[in-house]
């Protein structure tokens, strides 16, 4: 297998699991299972943060619960731990702002790093609308549209999103 292979797979291993302690992957499915039963799916989560704090799966993992759950105030919290995650694996500034576009190839979609970052970012610009940071969700658009000028992440939804708000539909 060529090495850029080898790389990418894991990577991708990396980002969707590899190297996660048993116990930490015994936890988040357990948590899955009882979601519904938040006091028991919190204290999964709860561990499985403890065992493997830093590990993407883990952070993922509490992201999709407290967004599926509606609580999105805690959700932003674990995309903002997941951009300070993004940056430091992919080398880039600790500041997400100061990400360049010279800083990745964030156009290949088989560059699994950098589009981590990149969805990250698009889930925090998301959730900073949603709560009403707008200047900070537009930030983070303006942000991606920068660095995946094609758009192949998605953000010009967002823009769209962020330039309707206030305007009135018979404005049109």
């Amino acid at each position: 297998m060529p090495d850029a292979l080898i790389s990418g797979a894991l990577l991708t291993d990396t980002i969707l699991g590899h190297g996660l302690p048993a116990a930490a992957e015994h936890h988040l499915t357990q948590a899955g299972l009882c979601w519904h039963d938040e006091p028991k799916a919190e204290a999964h989560l709860a561990q499985a943060l403890l065992i493997a704090p830093d590990h993407a799966a883990v952070l993922i993992g509490l992201y999709r619960y407290y967004f599926y759950k509606r609580r999105l105030p805690d959700a932003l919290d674990i995309a903002e731990l997941c951009l300070v995650k993004a940056c430091r694996d992919n080398g880039f500034p600790e500041d997400w702002r100061q990400v360049t576009s010279a800083d990745a190839a964030f156009g290949r979609y088989e560059e699994i790093l950098p589009r981590f970052f990149l969805l990250t970012l698009k889930g925090y610009a998301y959730l900073s609308m949603r709560l009403g940071q707008l200047n900070a969700g537009r930030e983070a658009i303006d942000k991606l549209l920068e660095l995946d000028p094609d758009d192949r992440i998605g953000a010009r939804v967002l823009l769209d999103v962020a330039n309707r708000v206030g305007v009135d539909d018979d404005d049109d």
